[in-house]
């Protein structure tokens, strides 16, 4: 499996999803035309239920009637044993939340009886798609994750260099699996937003919950 990155100011790739567990099947040629926000989440995040998925709901409940499409990717890049298909279609089926998210939320009684949600997803949902690492971790691979996550690389001095590689190759080399989906677009982390334009292009990607959403949404629907 090749990796490869987009930055903003490229033309968004397909979402690279396993199931499309509410909604779809997605394609993003469809949406030409048209603001599309992608909010990226993984199940056992209490951060992503307590800021980022509110949030994206607040802006499909302001935007649905307007040219804004908002969709869910639940993805995994920690925790594998929680962060799974079965989860993501637990929570969206039965609105039952599992691990970290349902300790935080129970502790700030942001749940209803039996570790439900107060609120539902309203907006389609895939799980993205995760590859197994193929080892021995190849040169190729190493390189290819430091670019994306690490910017400037060509100007620290050898010595750094080096040992990122040699923490980057250890961190591969204990990763079970990679998120297509995730890494394709050089997310940091969750809750994620990705912004695409009405000509699909990737304008940006944010990491944690900002608040600035909506302002985002109204730029790009007034180009």
């Amino acid at each position: 499996m090749k990796f490869v990155t987009v930055k903003p100011g490229l033309p968004a790739p397909q979402l690279k999803v396993s199931e499309w567990v509410q909604g779809g099947p997605i394609s993003l040629k469809d949406y030409q035309g048209k603001v599309v926000v992608v909010e990226v989440f993984q199940v056992n995040c209490p951060g992503c239920f307590i800021y980022g998925i509110p949030e994206a709901i607040d802006t499909f409940q302001k935007y649905k009637n307007n040219d804004v499409v908002v969709l869910g990717l639940a993805t995994a890049f920690e925790d594998f044993d929680k962060n799974t298909l079965e989860n993501l279609k637990l929570l969206l089926k039965e609105n039952k939340v599992i691990g970290e998210t349902l300790t935080t939320l129970t502790y700030q009684s942001k749940l209803l009886n039996e570790g439900k949600l107060s609120y539902s997803i309203p907006f389609p949902v895939g799980m993205d798609m995760l590859v197994k690492e193929k080892l021995p971790i190849e040169e190729k691979r190493i390189m290819e994750f430091v670019n994306a996550n690490v910017p400037d690389f060509d100007l620290y001095h050898q010595k750094d260099k080096e040992q990122i590689i040699s923490r980057v190759k250890s961190y591969l080399e204990t990763k079970p699996y990679s998120p297509l989906t995730f890494e394709e677009y050089s997310l940091r982390g969750t809750p994620s937003s990705m912004f695409i334009d009405k000509k699909g292009i990737l304008r940006e990607t944010t990491f944690g919950s900002t608040g600035l959403m909506a302002t985002t949404v109204e730029k790009l629907l007034s180009e």
